[in-house]
């Protein structure tokens, strides 16, 4: 953990850069369910006043209004922040990564990126197609090398073999984004399996889905969303990208980020047994065990259903 900013909320260096980020960020895909563009607008500029220097987003969220709203509520302060957004190929090759690139640039008004990611790296076959001949990689390499993007990396919320099977190519990436809450110890654990990786290869590490990703952790899993957030942020990441959709949300989350306070490894022991009975068998993590958080387009480019047209 590095130095505090103004506010308190501490700061963290993003792995081997030069860049340093605030430990709590703002989600992409809840800023663009909140409501209208207004309110969207109101929670960035306080979230920014308060310290919060890292915004997520991703090309296909709500069909790219979270993208467009973001770029509208950031105004003039694009320089004051650390901005990602993700490419939504689903195993389409380089030419349509670049184009979604551009589209997102323009969505965000901006003409770089500090963070550009694959999204939703879930299905088994995600790795052959990303490495394929023309694939995703290379679109990665190539923004890179034409200093659209500083940083590239990947984000998946499915299993832990397949982001390991990313990392074995040996690609450079400097980022990697997975789930990391207290039920994630007890059931296909990123925490145990990847994280240390990630370390080892000092590449950045954002945290996700703290509370289950709609809250599941909270409403039925025995965890406040205070020691669930302090959880995450606990960990060895750069920093832990929540879901905020309403001034409430962004309150609740900046009194755990401020002046915050790590837990112990025995507190974070104490936190997981507790929680263990709840998060054996991975039924309150539906992003790992369900297709609830599995994006239209992914499913359709894999020829799979969509949610929507799954059976009840």
């Amino acid at each position: 953990m590095a130095q505090t900013n103004g506010t308190g909320i501490p700061r963290r260096r993003l792995g081997k850069s030069d860049l340093e980020v605030s430990a709590l960020g703002l989600g992409g895909f809840h800023l663009g369910s909140a409501g209208t563009v207004e309110q969207a607008t109101e929670i960035v500029q306080n979230a920014i006043d308060a310290g919060v220097t890292f915004f997520d987003n991703a090309w296909e969220y709500h069909d790219g209004q979270s993208e467009e709203w973001l770029g509208n509520a950031l105004g003039n302060r694009r320089k004051e922040i650390v901005l990602m957004t993700k490419v939504c190929t689903h195993g389409r090759k380089k030419a349509v990564a670049m184009q979604m690139l551009e589209e997102s640039l323009r969505r965000l008004k901006t003409d770089y990126l500090d963070v550009w990611q694959i999204h939703e790296v879930v299905y088994d076959n995600d790795p052959d197609l990303i490495f394929a001949p023309g694939g995703a990689a290379e679109a990665l390499a190539e923004a890179k090398k034409q200093g659209k993007v500083r940083l590239i990396g990947f984000t998946g919320h499915k299993s832990p073999s397949i982001h390991l099977r990313m990392l074995s190519h040996g690609f450079p990436f400097d980022t990697v984004q997975m789930p990391l809450n207290a039920f994630d110890a007890s059931f296909r654990s990123f925490e145990q399996h990847v994280l240390p990786e990630a370390q080892r290869r000092q590449m950045a590490i954002f945290g996700m889905k703290s509370m289950g990703g709609s809250g599941e952790i909270i409403k039925m899993g025995n965890v406040t969303p205070a020691e669930a957030l302090r959880y995450a942020m606990s960990l060895p990441v750069s920093t832990t990208i929540s879901g905020i959709n309403s001034m409430d949300v962004l309150k609740q989350n900046l009194k755990v980020a401020e002046n915050f306070s790590p837990m112990s490894p025995a507190e974070m022991n104490e936190l997981r047994n507790r929680c263990k009975p709840w998060a054996a068998d991975g039924h309150l993590e539906l992003f790992k065990t369900t297709t609830m958080y599995d994006g239209k387009i992914g499913r359709e480019q894999h020829g799979y259903p969509t949610v929507e047209e799954l059976p009840a």
